[in-house]
């Protein structure tokens, strides 16, 4: 405990020095190393730094003012047991330290993976059911072929996108807009324990920091900056989503977006994506193919548990579950609530297999969640 104590004060206290922003505080330690450096280097030393002003170098070099706030910050990290990683260490997410204004100190729960690559997955709080289904699927998918699956944490799409890749037992990693002793919002209270279980939970944010609404902005750009791309799943004109795909092409990542209902205002925002050169994404195939450097294939991961709870249903079944499937369905559209009614599975159970004969080419969907024999199979 005091070895951790003695490492990390000296970070706690740079974070708490006014006029120190994330973007000053990485140019100070890619020129003196680390902290202590950076307090024991002479005014002239400081004003190299390129736009500093004389206000922050005298903050700077009167740091010890500020010791006792650093030190009651982090010894509440450390009572709570949270994990901190600085921008010196090996384990910091590699990406996210080639942005502009990367965060200086993440404290996080779960475990690091730096050698999995990341995917962010971002959309609507109040989705559509074709976008929480969308998302899901998505996201099994990635995980299933190494991805770890970020996003916030949010209602909505973001819940569905954490579900997925826990489902495919692979990793995923949550970004939040508060402290890590402020789960937001309270209903995700199992799902943040579910990825630190598995994955990691990250905040940039003091322990006890409410989940203000200033706060999810400034979080995008982790989102964002911790990705290899950014796939966007309904999102309104204005959306926060939109920050997110807007940093990750200024960051040089891959943008994508799932196209939607031209009827419904909640696509609107990726629709806008798509116009202004986003990569369509249909399959989880549409970003692999963009990301191959990226893929590593899963092992041990069937298809036949796509969203089976229990595990349990084998290929035999899924391939029975199919065909049954399929008589239900001839060349004009059917709604998928037909479907339902008619075959006796429920709502995932469903997607899962629609899906899945999607990508075969059996079938085709259409906008407003119809579904038809593709020409040829009929």
């Amino acid at each position: 405990m005091h070895d951790l104590f003695k490492t990390y004060l000296p970070w706690f206290i740079l974070r708490e020095i006014p006029g120190l922003g994330n973007a000053m505080i990485k140019k100070l330690i890619n020129e003196f190393l680390s902290p202590e450096h950076i307090f024991a280097a002479s005014k002239n030393q400081l004003q190299t730094i390129d736009k500093i002003k004389l206000k922050t170098i005298e903050q700077i070099r009167h740091y010890k003012k500020y010791h006792d706030s650093a030190k009651k910050e982090l010894d509440l990290v450390l009572k709570k047991e949270f994990n901190i990683v600085t921008l010196t260490e090996p384990l910091y997410p590699a990406l996210l330290k080639q942005i502009p204004d990367p965060p200086p100190i993440l404290t996080y729960l779960g475990t690091l993976d730096n050698s999995s690559p990341c995917i962010s997955m971002v959309g609507s709080r109040n989705a559509t059911s074709y976008g929480l289904s969308t998302a899901k699927n998505l996201s099994f998918r990635l995980a299933n072929k190494g991805f770890q699956v970020v996003s916030g944490l949010a209602r909505g799409i973001d819940t569905m996108a954490h579900h997925g890749a826990l489902q495919a037992r692979g990793r995923t990693i949550a970004i939040l807009g508060s402290g890590l002793s402020k789960i937001y919002p309270r209903e995700n209270k199992s799902l943040f324990y579910a990825i630190a279980a598995s994955g990691t939970v990250f905040s940039e944010f003091k322990t006890n920091a409410a989940p203000l609404p200033a706060n999810f902005p400034i979080r995008n750009r982790i989102i964002a900056g911790i990705s290899g791309g950014s796939v966007v799943i309904e999102a309104a004109k204005r959306s926060g989503s939109l920050i997110t795909a807007r940093l990750a092409n200024e960051y040089n990542r891959e943008v994508f977006a799932v196209p939607g209902s031209i009827k419904s205002k909640k696509s609107e925002g990726t629709h806008a994506l798509l116009k202004q050169g986003a990569k369509l994404v249909e399959t989880e195939m549409d970003i692999i193919d963009e990301l191959y450097q990226f893929v590593h294939e899963k092992k041990n991961c069937s298809k036949a548990t796509l969203f089976n709870d229990n595990s349990a249903r084998s290929l035999e079944r899924t391939k029975k579950d199919d065909y049954q499937l399929l008589k239900l369905l001839d060349p004009y559209p059917v709604h998928i609530d037909v479907l339902i009614e008619k075959s006796k599975m429920n709502y995932t159970q469903i997607t899962a297999q629609l899906l899945d004969l999607e990508l075969q080419g059996t079938i085709t969907r259409h906008p407003g969640n119809l579904y038809s024999i593709s020409e040829g199979n009929h």
